[in-house]
């Protein structure tokens, strides 16, 4: 009678007394008292806050997140490659293109722009900076072939003299020289030479280039040039020189970015083919040992802070994950949607036993009652 029949049973339009049977009439009420009594004495914040605890040990979260990690650089692989990489150079070509430019814009406004990299930089390299034995050569030969060649010297002596400059350099030297340079420059004078020195390089070209090039074999130019450019250095500088030069070069550099460097990062952004280089840094990834053993000290880190997180405020997530869940509804949605068959062997396999007893005590009451009346009877 607790469990059958499963079903009512009419005859004509009256249902017979005890159909159905207790437990499949009364199954939406035992479904909320099954729900209220989990949700009242088993399942209470208190005590899901105590299982999410467990739950959410330091360890488990560091697996837990290794896993997904792992997961993640997984799916790169394979038929993800392509996928990952075109969403990988779309980042990077909106960094390039778009955001770097603007940042660097207002970031090279600042006066500190780069001020401690450039500074080691010129430190680190140009300070150091030296020629060597056959780059002085090659420089050395670079400049006497192109910028210190005859006729261009015989053109700056000639752009150099001009009438002007010849009156200035004569006025000095009848001036301020002594001695017998006075002697030289007040009775013959060198106007009339200096003079005549342009007119040949003028009118003999020729001649005058050959001379300069005489000179320059004679002395030894293309030696104390390569000697010169060798023992160059910026260490030889006076300290203030140093720094000052040191200090340009940042400014230098700092104009360059304000003035242009959002052109060239915007031009970086459309020359670079972005989706080879995504594919390439995905395959550099997949084939890191370093990012390989870097995933067990992100995991752990990730962990650390989600636990620091959860322990303050685990109990307000579990006050606002319960409504949400909607445990109750769930368990008397499970118990109404059970069939009164499923039920009853549910029930049965519970509390086989109790129930078989429950029978047996009620048959020997039973038989206790009918013997006793039995016995009443034949008495009277």
């Amino acid at each position: 009678m607790l469990f059958r029949p499963y079903k009512a049973i009419y005859i004509g339009d009256r249902r017979l007394p005890f159909t159905p049977g207790l437990i499949p009439a009364n199954q939406d009420r035992l479904a909320r008292n099954i729900s209220r009594i989990i949700m009242g004495s088993l399942l209470t914040p208190e005590e899901i806050q105590k299982l999410a605890q467990k739950l959410l040990q330091t360890e488990r979260i560091e697996a837990a997140i290794r896993w997904l990690l792992q997961l993640a650089f997984a799916q790169i692989q394979g038929e993800q490659e392509q996928k990952t990489a075109g969403i990988l150079a779309a980042i990077l070509r909106d960094l390039a293109s778009e955001s770097l430019p603007r940042l660097i814009k207002v970031w090279s406004r600042e006066d500190t722009f780069l001020e401690a990299q450039v500074y080691q930089i010129f430190d680190q390299l140009l300070l150091d900076f030296k020629l060597t034995e056959a780059q002085a050569r090659q420089l050395t030969d670079w400049l006497l072939r192109t910028v210190l060649t005859p006729d261009i010297l015989r053109q700056a002596t000639i752009d150099f003299l001009t009438d002007k400059n010849i009156e200035i350099i004569d006025t000095s030297l009848r001036e301020k020289t002594s001695g017998t340079y006075w002697v030289v420059a007040n009775l013959f004078g060198v106007k009339n030479s200096l003079t005549r020195l342009r007119a040949f390089c003028l009118e003999e070209r020729e001649i005058a280039n050959a001379r300069l090039q005489e000179l320059i074999l004679t002395l030894e130019i293309r030696l104390k040039l390569r000697l010169w450019l060798q023992g160059l250095s910026l260490q030889n500088l006076p300290v203030s020189t140093v720094r000052q030069l040191r200090k340009s070069f940042h400014q230098t550099i700092r104009q360059y970015f304000q003035n242009k460097g959002a052109g060239l990062m915007e031009y970086i952004g459309e020359s670079v083919d972005w989706d080879n280089l995504s594919v390439v840094i995905l395959r550099r990834l997949q084939a890191s040992q370093v990012l390989d053993s870097s995933l067990g000290v992100v995991s752990q880190e990730l962990s650390l802070l989600l636990d620091r997180y959860l322990e303050k405020d685990l109990e307000k997530i579990i006050s606002q994950v319960i409504p949400i869940l909607a445990i109750d509804q769930v368990i008397i949605e499970r118990v109404n949607n059970t069939s009164p068959r499923e039920l009853e062997r549910a029930i049965q396999g519970i509390v086989k036993n109790e129930l078989q007893a429950i029978v047996n005590l009620g048959g020997v009451l039973g038989f206790l009652v009918g013997v006793a009346q039995s016995v009443i009877l034949l008495l009277n």
